[in-house]
């Protein structure tokens, strides 16, 4: 390079650091002119950006911990915002950051994974009900949501287990935020809706899902991970206490399994008192699922966990039958069953007590009739709603959005071959899980243990309602992403822009 080029891309140098020096001069006197709301909007905002742009996965993270807002914002605002609501806006900028990342690098990879199969296979029959729903709006809005299940799963894979972290850190803050705000709402703020109040001052929580139910559905999907982790690191506690010369030549290697043991008793203590204080029965009965998969799976050899798990049940009925379970819980747990035993809610007394199981009963009923009358097709993906009115009993003419039974809800919306297709999605998920538990030791297996439960809760908790609300999607598009991760003997195969053909 010749002296006149030196001298002039010097040149170029310095007028560039001379116009962005002016521009840091004139954005630092704009923002002390700002209030202080637009100012903390802005900067917390530009440093999303940031973050999100050096660190695709940590932008998700940040999406995990943010999507639960879109209920609350669309309460305050009293608009609903969809689709780009708090957690969608983030996903975008997360998805953008993802391939600007790939692009600098000139390879936007691909991973080919197990799950990938049996997601298209459910979501390509969902968009083909496209053809023949009512709303497409609706449907093409819920396979969308189901697209983003996959992308983000896939982003998780593509990231590897060297950056799990993040997404795993995004799923625990996400759920201690959100437990944090429902043990608020019980019984320390002293005030809250009236249709949730459980006695003076004491009301269920709901976090920012304006709603019991799912938000504690969300919980439920949480601290499995969080108590799975729990019982790995307390494993590896323990080991390292037994091991003597290592308790005394390096104290820090006891130090650090302390730590995370105490975090993840923290987060599991949180989780699960916030579940058991929205009082939701669904969720509950989730729970117990969860804690008896987890128990069965726990020992290596799983007939033992399965013994056990068959004692703890006989000691709990035997508990309930002699009235040593507190009334309430034993009410809440067992007076739905007489009232389910009604296979058609017309003519049916409708109270305050049998109010809430009535009416979830009505939306079974109505969507036994979809299915009735369309069979093999259904009435379009996400089309309950759309719908309802045909069906609908004489005394429920409201719509609650969906059946509150996720396997009659695919069956009325999707047919017969929609529900397989989703049944053989799940049935896929968990013969990875337990694969996983099978094959891996220490941090992994706890954290396939964890997903188990996981998949449990979810699996339990939907013959009562849907989960899929409020950016709930983007939570399990993350733990499919951390499964596929542990799953893999070897990091997955990718179709990148480098391999393909010209």
């Amino acid at each position: 390079m010749g002296s006149a080029e030196r001298q002039a891309t010097l040149d170029d140098r310095h007028w560039l650091s001379v116009v962005l020096i002016a521009a840091a001069i004139i954005a630092g006197l704009a923002l002390a002119r700002l209030p202080l709301r637009p100012l903390v909007a802005l900067v917390g905002g530009t440093s999303v950006v940031l973050v999100t742009l050096i660190e695709p996965l940590a932008g998700l993270a940040l999406t995990l911990v943010a999507a639960p807002l879109a209920a609350y914002l669309n309460y305050v605002t009293g608009a609903v915002l969809r689709p780009l609501d708090s957690g969608q806006v983030l996903l975008l900028l997360t998805i953008g950051a993802w391939l600007l990342r790939g692009l600098a690098h000139r390879e936007i990879r691909l991973p080919i994974v197990p799950l990938i199969w049996p997601l298209v296979l459910f979501v390509g029959w969902a968009a083909i009900s496209l053809l023949w729903a009512i709303s497409i709006e609706d449907a093409a809005l819920e396979v969308i949501k189901w697209a983003e299940i996959i992308l983000i799963m896939l982003m998780v894979a593509e990231a590897g287990k060297q950056r799990l972290g993040w997404a795993i850190a995004g799923v625990l803050v996400s759920g201690v935020f959100q437990a944090a705000l429902g043990i608020w709402q019980h019984s320390l703020r002293g005030i809250g809706p009236e249709t949730f109040q459980l006695s003076e001052h004491v009301y269920r929580a709901y976090g920012s899902f304006e709603q019991p139910n799912p938000y504690a559905g969300y919980l439920g999907l949480i601290w499995p991970v969080a108590a799975g982790l729990l019982i790995a690191q307390f494993s590896n506690l323990k080991s390292q206490i037994s091991n003597s010369e290592s308790l005394f030549s390096n104290p820090r290697s006891i130090l650090r399994p302390a730590i995370c043991v105490l975090l993840f008793a923290t987060c599991v203590l949180l989780l699960v008192l916030a579940l058991v204080f929205s009082w939701s029965r669904g969720a509950w009965l989730g729970a117990l699922a969860a804690i008896a998969a987890m128990a069965a799976a726990l020992p290596r050899r799983m007939w033992l966990g399965i013994c056990g798990v068959v004692a703890a049940a006989a000691v709990l009925i035997s508990a309930n039958t002699i009235g040593l379970l507190p009334d309430a819980i034993r009410s809440r747990l067992t007076d739905f069953t007489q009232q389910v035993q009604v296979f058609d809610v017309r003519g049916q007394g409708i109270t305050d007590a049998n109010y809430s199981v009535l009416e979830r009963l009505a939306h079974w009923q109505a969507a036994g009739e979809m299915i009735r009358y369309h069979p093999w097709t259904g009435v379009g993906f996400s089309n309950y709603e759309a719908v309802y009115s045909q069906y609908a009993l004489w005394n429920w003419p409201i719509a609650l959005g969906h059946a509150h039974n996720i396997y009659l809800n695919v069956t009325a919306e999707l047919g017969i071959p929609g529900l397989l297709a989703y049944l053989f999605l799940w049935g896929a998920i968990f013969w990875q899980t337990v694969r996983t538990l099978r094959r891996r030791a220490g941090w992994v297996r706890g954290l396939a243990l964890g997903l188990l439960g996981t998949w449990t809760h979810l699996s339990v908790h939907q013959v009562f309602d849907s989960l899929y609300v409020n950016n709930t999607h983007l939570l399990i598009g993350a733990l499919l992403g951390v499964l596929t991760i542990i799953n893999l003997d070897r990091p997955p195969e990718v179709i990148s822009e480098r391999e393909a053909p010209p």
